[in-house]
């Protein structure tokens, strides 16, 4: 028999949670702090939990996907709830830090329930398809136990270690990436305004030259992982044609009053980087400059 779930918090992600469970055929528990958000789940039939005890109660597996970690604790560290956790699995879906993981997870485990810790790499419409992904992290004998669970949740779920840090530090490095880009995106609609070049232009170039971007970057984690940071024989491009180029742009965005507060930054490291004698070495030697002090 499959087990009874709860899930705590029915925002966007959370709803799109619960009717993957549902659809899954899990018998399913919500509870929202603001009850009218549970209505179209109970129409899908899932059951509406008056209290987070109650959803509690009603669960073998607690999901919870509320706004961080503060606001977990708020839910499940009243005397009550925490007398009730004991002997469930515990599957936080919530965004937050690696060390708010940790702590979420001891605290858990010091209540006689077991944790996982995910984080979801996806919107919530990819969530219940084959292309829905969740980095999970903890001990691989819960991962194993909820993994049927967690398939209905998403086709590309990922065991990723037993440090509960892991999922949300990983989040936290793909996030990077993405807003590496969608911040790029932005400065390349601010140049293109800026010079008169229409959008749907600036769309179609992207279009083309996206794979060049992915082999950079598939290339500089290789490189970096390696240690590899001396130009050879298989450098893609060096930090000095880079730097000549970035420096075309700094100063069309000055001329243009362009923000450049994201960009000075970027300067800086390859300013610190030419400094230590870098200057034509291989990208991804920049990559020993972040999180220095300038």
């Amino acid at each position: 028999m499959k087990p009874a779930i709860s899930v705590l918090g029915t925002g966007r992600m959370g709803s799109a949670l619960a009717r993957a469970l549902l659809q899954a055929g899990y018998r399913t528990t919500v509870w929202n702090r603001s009850a009218e958000k549970t209505g179209p789940l109970a129409t899908a039939g899932a059951t509406v939990a008056a209290s987070v005890r109650e959803a509690v109660d009603a669960a073998e597996i607690v999901v919870v996907n509320v706004t961080d970690y503060s606001a977990t604790a708020a839910l499940l560290h009243s005397d009550d709830v925490a007398s009730a956790i004991r002997g469930k699995l515990v599957l936080e879906l919530t965004s937050g830090t690696p060390h708010g993981a940790r702590e979420a997870g001891r605290w858990a485990v010091e209540h006689g329930a077991t944790y996982l810790d995910g984080a979801i790499m996806a919107t919530p419409d990819f969530i219940g398809t084959d292309h829905g992904t969740i980095l999970v992290s903890g001990t691989r004998q819960a991962f194993d136990a909820g993994k049927e669970m967690l398939g209905a949740l998403g086709g590309n779920v990922q065991h990723i270690g037993e440090d509960l840090g892991l999922a949300n530090a990983l989040d936290s490095a793909l996030l990077a990436l993405m807003w590496g880009a969608l911040f790029g995106a932005l400065h390349s609609v601010a140049v293109c305004r800026a010079e008169k070049i229409d959008l749907d232009e600036l769309a179609r170039q992207w279009t083309a030259s996206a794979s060049v971007v992915d082999g950079l970057v598939a290339d500089l984690i290789k490189r970096t992982n390696a240690g590899r940071f001396a130009s050879d024989d298989e450098t893609l491009s060096s930090i000095s044609p880079h730097y000549s180029s970035f420096q075309h742009l700094l100063e069309l965005m000055q001329a243009r009053e362009i923000d450049r507060s994201v960009v000075d930054g970027y300067d800086g490291i390859f300013r610190r980087a030419i400094a230590a004698g870098h200057l034509h070495d291989d990208f991804a030697a920049l990559s020993q400059f972040l999180g220095k002090a300038g």
